[in-house]
């Protein structure tokens, strides 16, 4: 049976984190806090669970504050957790039996992640594979008979095991600096980081923050070398802010554009969302159909779904036509996200 150190990076997590060191604390074999700057009792409850409690100070850096926790673990393998994770019983069931039957060339366990509630902030899928489970010393061996290599690509199992992630707020104001700072820092974001930030913006981001972000999103239009993805999703956001601040030039300037050259989802639905606060429900019906049924999501799956069928049945309650806005009234009820991607092909 192997040997687990979870390791975690909390801050005024009082409400959620008895609940997740319940669920999982029994599995581990040493738990490692690390605090960046609680005011909360949160400190006072991971020290129930003979955890050993480090303090750090907070840099923007998620990374960071990972890397140090990780530091100090000593077991074989690394659990990671966030306070608002957990695992029902039967999920400690098959983690229990993972942790005895771990086959020994095993460097990375992914496990099953559900969002459970409205604070699904930047998924578009109800459940997705993540990395939770490292081997905190790697070893490495040769591999192939003739021409022989090392084995850069670590050993990667995908259990069965599913962590119940039940946020009870939104963190999104958190990021956004953290991408901003990751900016100011480095001149650009990674192609990850500019889908996350982009992402996160449109699912949850307010007039401020849409505006915050522009030194982010202009630079990336001004650049030559950016991949057509990467600019894709800057005009997403750019929309979503020229709309927002009544800015009508820049936003058709960028609307027109896209839905000339490859048309999205998400633009579709910024075209719906203007028409309808003219009082133009006709043509807001158009992009909106158009959102739902003729087009793709680049960011937010939910700009081919839910968004647009609402927009659609508010658009034929405004004309009188009452059949039509139940039709897409029950449809956009039932629409539920993507299961996993898979769903998708």
């Amino acid at each position: 049976m192997i040997t687990i150190s979870l390791c975690m990076i909390v801050k005024n997590e009082e409400a959620v984190l008895a609940r997740c060191l319940d669920s999982i604390a029994p599995l581990m074999d040493e738990i490692i806090i690390v605090d960046t700057g609680s005011t909360d009792r949160t400190k006072e409850i991971a020290a129930r669970y003979n955890a050993k409690i480090y303090d750090y100070k907070w840099q923007d850096d998620f990374a960071a504050a990972r890397n140090y926790c990780f530091s100090l673990a000593s077991m074989e393998y690394i659990y990671s957790a966030d306070a608002d994770e957990v695992l029902d019983t039967d999920n400690q069931e098959r983690f229990a039996l993972l942790k005895e039957a771990m086959l020994p060339e095993v460097e990375l366990v992914q496990m099953k992640y559900l969002t459970k509630n409205d604070f699904n902030t930047v998924l578009n899928f109800q459940e997705e594979y993540r990395p939770k489970l490292f081997r905190r010393l790697r070893t490495f061996s040769w591999i192939d008979p003739v021409h022989e290599t090392v084995r850069l690509d670590p050993v990667v199992f995908d259990s069965d095991v599913e962590i119940i992630h039940l946020p009870q707020s939104l963190h999104s104001g958190r990021d956004f600096q953290c991408f901003l700072k990751a900016f100011a820092k480095d001149g650009q974001l990674s192609p990850r980081l500019h889908s996350m930030y982009a992402k996160e913006l449109l699912m949850t981001g307010t007039k401020e923050q849409f505006a915050e972000s522009l030194p982010v999103f202009l630079h990336t239009m001004a650049q030559d070398t950016v991949s057509q993805d990467m600019r894709r999703e800057a005009s997403c956001v750019l929309a979503r802010h020229f709309r927002l601040n009544g800015n009508v030039n820049k936003f058709f300037k960028l609307t027109l554009k896209d839905t000339a050259v490859n048309p999205c989802s998400e633009i579709c639905c910024e075209l719906g969302w203007y028409f309808q606060a003219a009082d133009d429900y006709e043509e807001a019906a158009l992009w909106f159909y158009n959102a739902a049924y003729e087009t793709e999501s680049i960011l937010d799956v939910r700009t081919s779904g839910k968004l647009p069928l609402e927009g659609l049945c508010a658009c034929y309650e405004h004309q009188g036509l009452h059949e039509q806005a139940e039709e897409y009234r029950r449809a956009a009820a039932d629409w539920q996200l993507p299961r996993d991607i898979s769903s998708l092909a």
